[in-house]
């Protein structure tokens, strides 16, 4: 039987996914599903289909999962970390009373838990009320756009919709900014202050940015916001991008190039931080951490820092708090 209309609300904390295990095949299936997304490779359908098949899916997988190896421990970190923030956001709606009335879940754009199959569970269940909540702080029509594409196909095949609430993204929110900006402070605190501070994204190819998706410019004015928070000089920061993938030109300056740069010139200390991910992954605990500290240390650079993504940390879902907030008081207002 279905549940009453408005009794209850649920909320989807949204990711890009991860393989099932750090193996070849399961990194195949996960990159076979990731990489035929036409907002992840705008490239005419049946041509990619080839390279695909007979290239990326023949190569890339056992390379990505060596990777993968180097950092999964009982789980995939992502989903690990994931699931963490979901837990600590339960914890708070339940702290305010709104225990067995807001219910919160994690769901993947590819791999598992599938957000397909959490919507058609949650559906199943009578839930007439959902909060979508996308986690990548500056929205593309990559990451966030494909969040939207997955759950208006869904929609398309329901005859009795629920309402849902999308949120888009939050690049410049207050608490978000302060948020990274606390996490370096107590970084510094213990490390102490480089002579570099890199803001490192998740870059997008150039072509993608000329046509009009935002997220480069949003990268962008997240770091500015964090920097001017911190009281840096120009020359004391930077906002570069990094994982490019292929032959084409990406948004500049790419991470490894800069760093290499830095090295070369002089620099001796940088740390490193990446605002994109709101939980650590492949990206930054291989590539950020390891991939890209060998290439400033063998440039002749002497000290390379990562500073973790928010993750968990409970300012992280002090913001993430204050983002559904507003809609679970709308819903409250009419159940």
């Amino acid at each position: 039987m279905s549940m009453p209309k408005n009794s209850h609300i649920a909320i989807i904390l949204v990711n890009l996914g991860t393989p099932d295990a750090p193996t070849s095949t399961a990194v195949r299936q996960y990159l076979r599903q990731f990489l035929s997304d036409p907002r992840v490779i705008e490239i005419p359908k049946f041509i990619w289909a080839i390279i695909l098949n007979l290239f990326v899916l023949t190569t890339r997988p056992k390379r990505v999962a060596h990777a993968y190896q180097s950092i999964w421990q009982d789980d995939s970190p992502i989903r690990q970390i994931t699931f963490e923030q979901v837990e600590a956001l339960q914890s708070r709606l339940n702290f305010q009373g709104l225990q067995g009335k807001v219910s919160v879940h994690s769901g993947m754009t590819y791999g598992n838990p599938s957000l397909i199959n959490i919507l058609n569970k949650l559906n199943n269940d009578g839930v007439e009320t959902f909060i979508i909540l996308p986690l990548y702080p500056q929205y593309s029509a990559t990451t966030t756009g494909a969040v939207f594409d997955v759950v208006a196909k869904w929609g398309m095949q329901q005859r009795n919709l629920p309402s849902i609430n999308f949120i888009k993204d939050y690049f410049s929110h207050e608490l978000y900014i302060q948020a990274l900006a606390n996490k370096i402070r107590e970084f510094q605190a213990q490390y102490g202050r480089p002579e570099k501070l890199m803001f490192s994204f998740h870059g997008i190819p150039r072509p993608y940015a000329d046509k009009g998706d935002p997220y480069a410019e949003r990268c962008r004015h997240t770091a500015k916001l964090v920097a001017t928070h911190l009281g840096l000089h120009d020359d004391e920061w930077i906002c570069s991008f990094q994982s490019r993938f292929g032959k084409q030109e990406w948004v500049k300056p790419y991470t490894d190039e800069t760093l290499i740069c830095w090295a070369k010139q002089g620099i001796k200390s940088v740390q490193v931080l990446s605002p994109a991910f709101s939980a650590d992954c492949l990206e930054t605990l291989e590539e950020l951490a390891v991939e890209n500290r060998e290439n400033f240390l063998q440039a002749g650079g002497q000290s390379y820092h990562y500073i973790p993504a928010l993750n968990a940390d409970s300012e992280h879902i002090d913001l993430l708090e204050n983002l559904v907030s507003p809609f679970i008081n709308a819903w409250q207002s009419i159940a």
